[in-house]
């Protein structure tokens, strides 16, 4: 028979492991439905948004409430294939599985959204009516060897960059720098799938398309038009796949390394160089 003491051992130790439980339950469910944390990976929501930043999000809202036009949005890999396994698949949605996406609330359920080229340019109407996208970004795209494509201020040197560190610009056989300039139409983009074809839905990457948005589905769509693989790619989005609203950012470095202090600890003297003091404690919109 076990004496006092060791009674009292094995309850106390019952009762930590017990807090222990409870306490990554309590984790686990604000990390699902209340908050998250989030880095962008790509530039495809430049300029609002921009690669190394780190955002707070809003995850409780949309557990009361669906997802509005405008707001930008926290979502699953629209591509990622979960298993057949509904376990597994739950582990998938909630836990460990498809990359996190960013992109803005274009289309809503039941709406009519439809991309057309005027005036040589890409210009999107939703049911009908002319969207204004103040949002979008101004500036263009320039190639670079080490980062593909990115944001570039023109009226500013190489050196004096607001964005990114921009080292080693690709140049036409002119001499002239690589770019793209905003409201250039793309006629296919991205490795996206053959046209789809389902009643009036049609896309494949380009920026004509029309789309006729289902009770459950979502149009999204980067602020950086040249630069974004979203629905114009892989069409309209299932609201159970949406699970945040950004909000807020927190801070922002040029850095495309997962955790800020091993960039520190790799690079101690640039990695101050590359932090934008000017985008700190920001809500974004």
């Amino acid at each position: 028979m076990m004496d006092r003491n060791e009674v009292k051992q094995q309850k106390g130790f019952l009762a930590n492991v017990t807090e222990f439980v409870l306490l990554l339950v309590l984790v686990f469910l604000i990390r699902t439905f209340g908050f998250g944390l989030y880095q962008v990976p790509t530039g495809s929501m430049e300029t609002t948004m921009l690669v190394g930043e780190r955002f707070f999000a809003d995850k409780f809202s949309y557990v009361v409430r669906n997802p509005e036009r405008g707001e930008i949005i926290a979502f699953n890999e629209p591509t990622y294939r979960y298993s057949a396994n509904q376990l597994v698949k739950l582990w998938e949605h909630y836990v460990w599985g498809p990359a996190n996406w960013t992109k803005r609330v274009i289309g809503m359920p039941g709406d009519t959204v439809k991309g057309v080229i005027e005036d040589g340019k890409p210009v999107i109407y939703l049911n009908g009516r002319k969207l204004n996208e103040p949002y979008l970004n101004k500036y263009p795209l320039i190639h670079v060897r080490n980062r593909s494509w990115c944001s570039f201020d023109s009226s500013r040197p190489l050196d004096m960059q607001p964005f990114y560190n921009i080292t080693d610009p690709v140049k036409t056989l002119d001499g002239d720098y690589e770019l793209l300039y905003p409201g250039t139409p793309l006629r296919t983009s991205f490795d996206c799938p053959a046209i789809l074809k389902q009643g009036k839905r049609v896309w494949n990457g380009s920026d004509e398309f029309t789309v006729e948005l289902g009770a459950d589905e979502y149009w999204v769509m980067g602020d950086n038009r040249l630069g974004s693989q979203d629905s114009r790619c892989f069409g309209p989005i299932k609201r159970a796949t949406i699970h945040a609203r950004i909000v807020f950012r927190i801070w922002s470095i040029d850095s495309t390394a997962s955790w800020w202090i091993v960039d520190l600890i790799k690079h101690p003297v640039s990695f101050w160089q590359r932090i934008r003091w000017d985008r700190f404690f920001q809500r974004v919109k």
